[in-house]
């Protein structure tokens, strides 16, 4: 009975976003009479981070309800995974240099912005270099333990 609740929860929910989105895509594009080319894009992005959150905050929230209920040690697992997540993105907001681009002629972008460009390019640094490591990792693994 519980899972069919959730079903039920989750189909809404789902078909609700799907209709906020088609409406602000609507809105926003100027063919149907939106806000121009800029805004379009503008609030386009402001929809995504939105649905970013929302999906980020639901799988996380899930993940803590279930295990609560399943394991309740695992909380603790699932405690140092998100605190393990806030330090490499640390790391890669500490690294970040936030400095001028060269050669660009457009409108000066605010330090801030510079800052959280260049932290999301080292989060995407670091995460395609562990990714690439633990392949690497992992074959010479797989590969040594078919030996023995």
């Amino acid at each position: 009975m519980e899972k069919q609740l959730y079903a039920k929860i989750f189909k809404w929910v789902s078909w609700a976003l799907l209709i906020v989105s088609v409406v602000l895509m609507l809105i926003a594009f100027p063919k149907f009479g939106g806000t121009g080319e800029e805004g379009a894009v503008t609030m386009l992005l402001n929809w995504a981070y939105i649905m970013l959150g929302l999906a980020l905050v639901a799988v996380i929230c899930v993940g803590i309800y279930i295990t609560a209920t399943v394991n309740p040690k695992g909380l603790i697992k699932i405690g140092l995974v998100l605190v393990g997540c806030a330090v490499v993105v640390f790391v890669a907001y500490l690294l970040a240099s936030g400095n001028q681009p060269l050669a660009y002629n457009g409108p000066t972008p605010s330090d801030a912005d510079l800052k959280l460009t260049d932290t999301v390019l080292n989060l995407a640094y670091i995460l395609g270099g562990a990714a690439i490591l633990s392949i690497i990792v992992g074959e010479v693994i797989g590969a040594t333990r078919k030996k023995a």
